[in-house]
């Protein structure tokens, strides 16, 4: 376990300081994957929550980090600790879908808050929402659901579609094919950190498709688009950021240029916040931030808008204060819906080389003020 105790900086309210609500340190645990094939997304969570917190002043935050090593036992064990030894104010961190359902109903049943900055499980977003979980990512549907979109603009017309055997993986392929208008070629599920993918490039080569659609996060997602490159099968990616961003990039290599993927941030977004934000991470880490780190920023400064107007301990003040969003994003345009998951802006990018780096370029907008179908079932 590591332990970081950091002075925040006073949220920015329309340019100015504004001084916290309260003086009283605030403990933030964050349960995130710090080792494994899935440690590129979680290192890159706390590096952009932690570096929110150091461009940030005049409130302190006690922030508690653990590795759930991409295990849900471990990482229901963590939360407990969490709550009961460290008095944790707000629970976040998490990457998995699985393991956000293990934790987050207990957790906002402590009357604890949980904001998500990545996993986005339907459940969550739908019958089982709670007034104590906020989402400041997205839910899992939102990014695949601009995929499907897209791939009828590209003119895709028979895709083969592939996600691992897991509650993001479902929520994937459910969430492009509710958008995509032609017909499937191939629909599979993998095993969640699966490294050998010889068998599904097989079927996908013999299926008839005219493309490919992904989600295969983390290493998952490195080994498939090296095996894929090395078989010779050509034909075209759509994607979400999630298999595509700066944590996998370099790992895949020449084998990445081109691949067409949906995100609601990018590190080319043209804004002031997002600008500030991709210049600092790269003076403190040597490297572009990704997708994981600009929403694990953002969870940290939505935190910090709250603090600045309410107190945690006063649950109905603070939920309202989150609410309200009252932040400057690096995605831009950001609002809770009623059901607490973002309406944002999703945009159309692909991989391309500048001065050697693979990154991202945006080319479109797949949708604009776009929130989850599942808000209607919930309660709230």
């Amino acid at each position: 376990m590591t332990t970081l105790r950091t002075t925040a900086l006073a949220a920015l309210t329309a340019g100015a300081m504004v001084s916290m609500a309260q003086a009283e340190t605030v403990t933030v645990g964050m349960i995130t994957t710090l080792s494994g094939g899935g440690a590129g997304l979680g290192v890159d969570v706390r590096d952009g929550f932690q570096l929110a917190l150091e461009m940030a002043g005049e409130h302190s935050i006690r922030l508690v980090v653990e590795d759930d090593g991409q295990r849900p036992e471990l990482a229901v064990q963590i939360a407990e600790r969490m709550i009961q030894s460290e008095r944790a104010d707000i629970l976040t961190g998490i990457i998995w879908s699985n393991l956000a359902m293990a934790v987050v109903p207990s957790t906002v049943g402590q009357d604890i808050f949980y904001i998500s900055p990545n996993a986005g499980p339907s459940p969550l977003a739908g019958a089982n929402c709670h007034p104590n979980y906020f989402n400041a990512a997205w839910q899992n549907d939102m990014l695949h659901e601009a995929a499907g979109q897209h791939a009828n603009v590209l003119g895709y017309e028979n895709t083969f579609i592939m996600a691992p055997n897991y509650p993001a993986g479902t929520d994937a392929l459910i969430g492009f094919k509710r958008y995509f208008e032609g017909e499937l070629a191939g629909e599979l599920f993998t095993q969640v950190g699966q490294t050998d993918y010889a068998a599904e490039i097989a079927e996908i080569r013999a299926s008839g498709a005219d493309s490919v659609f992904i989600f295969l996060p983390g290493g998952m997602g490195i080994s498939f688009m090296r095996q894929y490159e090395q078989s010779g099968v050509d034909l075209p990616i759509v994607s979400a950021g999630f298999s595509f961003d700066q944590d996998v990039l370099p790992a895949m290599g020449s084998a990445a240029l081109g691949v067409i993927n949906t995100a609601q941030w990018s590190p080319d977004l043209d804004n002031a916040a997002n600008a500030a934000f991709v210049a600092a991470f790269e003076q403190a880490h040597g490297r572009l931030p990704s997708l994981y780190a600009s929403q694990g920023f953002d969870t940290a400064n939505l935190i910090l808008s709250a603090l600045s107007s309410a107190d945690v301990a006063d649950s109905d003040a603070f939920r309202d204060a989150l609410r309200a969003a009252d932040f400057d994003s690096v995605r831009g345009d950001f609002s809770f819906a009623a059901n607490q998951h973002p309406v944002q802006t999703v945009y159309v990018r692909e991989v391309v080389e500048v001065d050697g780096v693979l990154t991202n370029r945006i080319i479109g907008t797949a949708f604009e003020e776009h929130r989850d179908v599942h808000g209607e079932n919930c309660p709230m």
